[in-house]
């Protein structure tokens, strides 16, 4: 078994008092204070998120573009200098790699960033695709720090960060799925109008030798926008209200994107890319669904859905008592005779038949 690590910001979480898990090789903070203050803050005011453990790959050339469309599901040859998209890598089964997010910083440059636990994975596919194509790909996740600030507040909390300087769209004009250029102490700061929480928010990509100041001037600035540290079982409450999947638990090499609600992110019409020939799933394929229940039990990941007379139709992937709902939500793959909106269905809570109610996704969206 190889070290666990560490990113650049522990120090600044034992500090905080903050209690570590595993998650993906990394020691990662999963609380400071409470699970339920730190979703809140994000709900209400802002949080922030250490998120360095996330992988970054660099695509440069001059096919750069044509590279990513063969590579990934969707049409990054598309997206114009200065926005982002979430794509998908796919295996030549169609099954699942990884998700991702792919910006394009130039005509022949993009950012792509993974999750922690794929990071071998990806590096391997995405090198291994380049054959053909006039294109680099680099590991650079060492480099780099990624802090995420959430919430309605973050706009104004990353307006007021001392040492924030020269940024290349003002902040009242950048866009979600967009990035802005700047710097902090002097050197380069990527400011991505992204996340993973349903609020709005950015993620900031900075040199790791800075993590630590760029992480402190950003708390100070926040103490007057209601600003706290939060952990990853906050982070886990809000992406699940937004519907948003999490690879290990909705996403799979066993899941094609269509069973996921991820069709649209596929583009069949591309001539060819990795797993075209099997993008279809079977029409008997479980999908997935949300599901509402009533009181306090949540369905948690592998718990069975069931029919009323204990027939197992599906499985929990997500769930938790939803703080901002107060009400059990879980996201679930089931048969798709009981998908549709409204089919009422059981979770079996450790023996106990929970009745819910297949919900449309997402569970939350913001308003503003």
């Amino acid at each position: 078994m190889s070290d666990p690590r560490y990113t650049p910001l522990r120090d600044r979480h034992e500090s905080l008092g903050a209690s570590f898990t595993d998650f993906g090789g990394w020691q990662m903070p999963v609380r400071y204070t409470s699970d339920l203050a730190e979703h809140h803050a994000v709900r209400q005011s802002a949080g922030i998120f250490d998120i360095s453990h996330m992988a970054e790959f660099t695509v440069r050339g001059a096919q750069a573009a044509d590279y990513l469309d063969h590579a990934l599901a969707g049409r990054l040859s598309a997206l114009a200098v200065g926005k982002a998209k979430y794509s998908l890598l796919l295996a030549e089964s169609a099954g699942i790699i990884d998700d991702v997010i792919v910006y394009r910083l130039g005509d022949e440059d993009y950012l792509v960033i993974s999750n922690a636990g794929n990071r071998d994975a990806v590096r391997e596919a995405l090198s291994a695709r380049t054959d053909g194509f006039t294109v680099e790909v680099d590991d650079v996740s060492d480099d780099y720090a990624l802090i995420a600030v959430q919430g309605p507040n973050a706009e104004a909390i990353l307006a007021d960060t001392e040492g924030v300087a020269d940024v290349s769209i003002p902040w009242s004009e950048q866009r979600y799925y967009a990035w802005a250029t700047a710097t902090f102490g002097g050197q380069p700061l990527l400011l991505a109008r992204t996340g993973y929480t349903g609020e709005d928010g950015f993620e900031l990509l900075v040199p790791a030798a800075l993590a630590g100041s760029l992480w402190d001037a950003v708390l100070a600035a926040g103490e007057s926008h209601g600003l706290i540290p939060a952990g990853l079982a906050a982070r886990d409450t809000l992406r699940l209200e937004a519907g948003m999947p999490l690879y290990g638990h909705e996403l799979t090499l066993d899941t094609k994107p269509a069973q996921a609600g991820l069709g649209r992110v596929v583009v069949s019409a591309k001539e060819s890319f990795v797993g075209k020939d099997a993008v279809d799933a079977a029409s008997d394929a479980r999908v997935l669904v949300g599901l509402a229940a009533e009181g306090k039990r949540a369905g948690r990941a592998g718990y069975a859905v069931v029919t009323e007379d204990g027939t197992p139709i599906g499985e929990v992937t997500s769930g938790a008592l939803s703080p901002t709902l107060g009400h059990p939500i879980a996201m679930a793959y089931v048969d798709p005779s009981s998908a549709a909106e409204g089919s009422a269905v059981f979770l079996d809570v450790r023996g106990t038949r929970i009745p819910a109610t297949v919900t449309a996704l997402p569970f939350y969206r913001r308003t503003k």
